[in-house]
């Protein structure tokens, strides 16, 4: 199954999208140069890097489902929408696992939503990871015509029809359609649901990014109610060509050499955290050159 694909070997890393380094020097230059808004990542290479990220081995490649953008959050991830951009992905991709960071269930209809992830799991040859979340951008709710404050009791049915649970309601002879194995469900957060019903209907957990020792509590808490299910969180970060550059921190991520990383990845390992998916916006180095350093040098370390 891809969820034990993604902890194969006891550790992995992944990629989070999209792979465009426009929060760096540079990226910042070309946003202006470009008459980008702050957040709108420039996407034209993005079909080589995936492809480099795939054949490099990385495990697992992110997208995060951003319907609007929004100039207080100042982010639009990676523009596209979320089900479209993971169908070009599969078409350009062979074995990275594909997942998402998570959709926003209260704001789509869960039928359209199981039909779209049955429709990848296909296409992708199964390798879906459903990756949900309640939403965190009160700003979306009234356009969509939603109630912010009621996000929690609609998440909770959106991963009911998810499952099959209210496949009784379909009248005889309905099914969605296209036939796929169901994917791993992995929350983000909590999702506006205690810990414990978290652990029972999910099937691995999207954590915030933070330091190791930050994630030592966290982990405690997910195998309490969840036991050996995949613990999943991200790094942004910044990949010096100095490859003792020491370990710098910053928001969500660490400025480091290969050495560095290595050693955080370590650490990240020994915290329990199961896989990494390394963020590359503030990256200073072009990208294809630290997706290489980072196949040749750190990915043999840990996917074995």
């Amino acid at each position: 199954m891809n969820i034990e694909k993604l902890t194969q070997g006891g550790f992995s890393i992944g990629v989070e999208l999209p792979l465009d380094n426009d929060w760096s020097t540079s990226g910042e230059a070309n946003r202006k140069r470009d008459g980008r808004p702050f957040g709108v990542p420039d996407m034209q290479h993005h079909a080589e890097l995936i492809k480099q990220a795939d054949g490099l081995g990385f495990r697992a490649a992110w997208v995060r489902d951003v319907p609007l953008y929004d100039p207080n959050f100042g982010d639009a991830a990676q523009i596209f929408e979320t089900f479209t951009y993971l169908g070009y992905l599969a078409s350009h991709t062979q074995n990275i696992l594909l997942g998402t960071a998570a959709v926003v269930l209260p704001l789509r209809n869960p039928w359209l939503v199981r039909k779209a992830a049955a429709t990848v799991q296909t296409l992708s040859h199964e390798r879906l990871l459903l990756g949900v979340a309640s939403g965190d951008r009160p700003s979306e709710y009234p356009i969509f015509g939603v109630d912010y404050h009621s996000r929690g009791e609609r998440f909770r049915q959106a991963v009911e029809i998810l499952r099959a649970i209210q496949d009784s309601k379909l009248v005889s002879g309905m099914k969605v359609l296209p036939e796929a194995p169901l994917p791993p469900l992995l929350v983000a957060g909590l999702a506006q649901q205690s810990p414990t019903w978290v652990g029972k209907h999910m099937q691995g957990w999207l954590a915030y990014p933070g330091t190791p020792n930050d994630h030592i509590n966290r982990v405690a808490l997910w195998r309490e109610v969840a036991g050996d299910k995949p613990y999943v969180s991200f790094i942004h970060l910044d990949l010096e060509a100095n490859p003792d550059a020491p370990i710098k921190r910053h928001r969500f991520g660490v400025s480091t050499g290969v050495n560095g990383l290595i050693q955080e990845l370590e650490s990240m390992k020994a915290a329990g955290v199961d896989h990494i998916g390394l963020h590359f916006r503030r990256n200073q180095q072009p990208l294809n050159e630290t997706l290489e350093q980072i196949g040749e040098s750190v990915l043999p370390k840990f996917h074995t």
